[in-house]
């Protein structure tokens, strides 16, 4: 089943990150065993993203993101 894509937004906690990460995955049809071979990580490693759930490396995060075309923006919150 496909989970819709929600507009962009600020990163701000790793349910976020999890809703955008099976959106993806569910957009192109991959399952998540297929998605996970595919991003080379473990299917429990794109089940914890996916569902915010335990410590995942954020390499991995990374390497996932980059396969299944989630950008990522980074900068500051704080004035200079």
């Amino acid at each position: 089943m496909r989970s819709p894509v929600p507009e962009s937004q600020p990163l701000l906690d790793a349910e976020t990150l999890g809703i955008f990460v099976r959106a993806s995955r569910t957009k192109t049809g991959m399952g998540i065993h297929e998605a996970a071979a595919f991003c080379g990580v473990a299917v429990g490693t794109m089940q914890k993203i996916e569902k915010a759930s335990g410590d995942v490396k954020l390499s991995s995060i990374l390497t996932v993101c980059k396969m299944l075309g989630i950008s990522l923006t980074i900068g500051s919150r704080v004035n200079s």
